[in-house]
């Protein structure tokens, strides 16, 4: 940074503070730190200051005087994001606005099944918060004790319920929203049917921050499933994965709620973070299934899972497999596929990628992005897991370890280029479910056909003209006049 700029930066840090008062703003780089740096801790970058506002209305203002001293604004939730779109990419012309301080829990309605939260609340705390009225909030992610319900819903959020929940789209009543101008919108509605012309809270959601900040959420809420059975099953094959969940989807009907796939190799992954971790069945079979149904009333989901296992099993589609007899076993069947992504986070920079494909056309997939990864880089191990039912696969690739790291960053590159061309292929997304951000713009803008581009520079243009909200995330708009 020259002194030109330093000095330039200085005077507009000065001005903030004038306009919102000190508490609200951060300039210190060791306090600013944990807000510029992703969650991984691979890219670190900047800022001219964070803002921390306490209310919708203390949000409004800080967009009011950013907009005066000409800095745009990146908006974060919990900082958990995979894209980098919560990460500023011009240090010196770009706040970040946390809403971390906005966390209240505005009303749990146990008889309207509706929660209104500000964004800042933390989707743990929430899940709590909703449990104890005796309801459920179905949305579940490896970073929810860190992860904030404005970031969930302005990244349209996946995880492990999406296929019997649908995404974080499918559990949004209402948004409050405060717009680049100022402007605070109030769609905060719990109705589930409401046709009054365009559903304008669709617009922000899976939008990254690029045309407004959410500052609060109204949310559908279900009756809490207080019988949940959870198994780890061994299986022959990918293709015997497929088939099993066509199975469980025919017999277990609505009641699945979490179908996960991994290969042995996430035993040995998730023993590298958590050494003591028990593995409860053999880690040598070809694939694995963590699966989980769920219920509440009168429907017997023990015995569901029993028979349901003790016919896939007598059919030779199981191998093996173990149900689990309490929480704390389902926990820890579910910390195997939670510890395999620590693992993998252990060994170093890899390649992480977040694809989706047809379901039918999954077990494929894989087979032959696999091959082509190791065609072209030998040296590099891929490991395959994901969300069966969504056709959602996390192929990531591993660099061999200490090599220097302009290696491992072309290795990681050419991986990309390699996998995506796959997923072209295959006419799958490049994005699931962890949004575009920054990381992944060049390789959206390229697969991005011109009216889709254009009904997006539309949009921007409408709500945004000043091209203030979170620029460079998604798509490039600078060009726009």
């Amino acid at each position: 940074m020259t002194a030109d700029v330093a000095s330039a930066v200085r005077n507009l840090q000065e001005s903030l503070r004038a306009a919102l008062t000190s508490d609200i703003v951060l300039t210190d780089r060791a306090e600013m730190l944990r807000f510029c740096r992703d969650w991984h801790g691979d890219v670190t970058s900047g800022a001219v200051a964070v803002l921390r506002p306490r209310s919708t209305a203390g949000v409004s203002a800080a967009v009011l005087a950013c907009r005066e001293l000409g800095l745009s604004i990146v908006p974060q939730g919990g900082n958990t994001g995979l894209v980098l779109g919560a990460i500023p990419d011009q240090p010196d012309g770009q706040v970040i606005l946390s809403l971390e301080r906005m966390a209240a829990t505005r009303d749990i309605d146990a008889d309207d099944f509706s929660a209104v939260v500000e964004a800042g609340c933390i989707l743990s705390e929430l899940k709590e918060q909703v449990a104890a009225k005796g309801m459920y909030f179905p949305l579940a992610l490896g970073a929810q004790g860190s992860c904030r319900i404005g970031g969930n819903v302005s990244t349209n959020a996946g995880g492990i319920n999406v296929l019997r929940y649908g995404m974080t789209r499918e559990l949004v009543l209402g948004l409050e929203v405060v717009l680049p101008d100022g402007t605070i919108f109030n769609g905060l509605s719990t109705l589930r049917k409401d046709n009054r012309g365009i559903d304008l809270k669709q617009l922000f959601i899976g939008a990254e921050g690029t045309l407004g900040i959410i500052t609060a959420v109204s949310i559908k809420l279900m009756p809490n499933p207080n019988q949940v059975a959870t198994a780890l099953l061994g299986l022959n094959s990918l293709n015997d994965v497929i088939a099993l969940y066509r199975r469980a989807r025919r017999d277990c009907c609505d009641l699945m709620s979490a179908f996960e796939f991994m290969p042995p190799l996430a035993f040995t992954l998730a023993r590298e973070a958590m050494p003591d971790l028990p593995l409860p069945i053999a880690g040598d079979y070809p694939a694995y299934v963590l699966m989980e149904i769920s219920g509440s009333g009168l429907v017997d989901i023990p015995d569901l899972m029993e028979r349901f296992l003790g016919g896939v099993m007598e059919d030779g589609l199981v191998i093996d497999g173990v149900i689990a007899s309490s929480q704390a076993q389902a926990r820890n069947l579910w910390l195997i596929r939670e510890g395999m992504n620590e693992g993998q986070a252990k060994r170093g920079p890899h390649m992480r990628t977040d694809i989706s494909v047809p379901l039918s056309r999954l077990a494929d997939f894989v087979r032959d992005a696999e091959k082509a990864v190791s065609d072209a880089l030998p040296t590099c191990v891929s490991v395959s897991y994901g969300h069966v039912g969504d056709g959602n696969v996390h192929l990531n690739v591993l660099p061999p370890s200490g090599l220097p790291a302009d290696e491992v960053n072309a290795m990681i590159y050419k991986a990309k280029v390699v996998v995506n061309e796959v997923v072209d292929i295959y006419g799958g997304s490049i994005s699931a479910e962890h949004g575009i951000g920054r990381l992944k713009r060049g390789d959206f803008e390229e697969r991005l056909p011109s009216p889709q581009r254009d009904l997006l520079t539309a949009v921007k243009r409408a709500i945004d003209p000043s091209m203030v909200m979170n620029p460079g995330c998604q798509l490039n708009f600078n060009d726009i006049s």
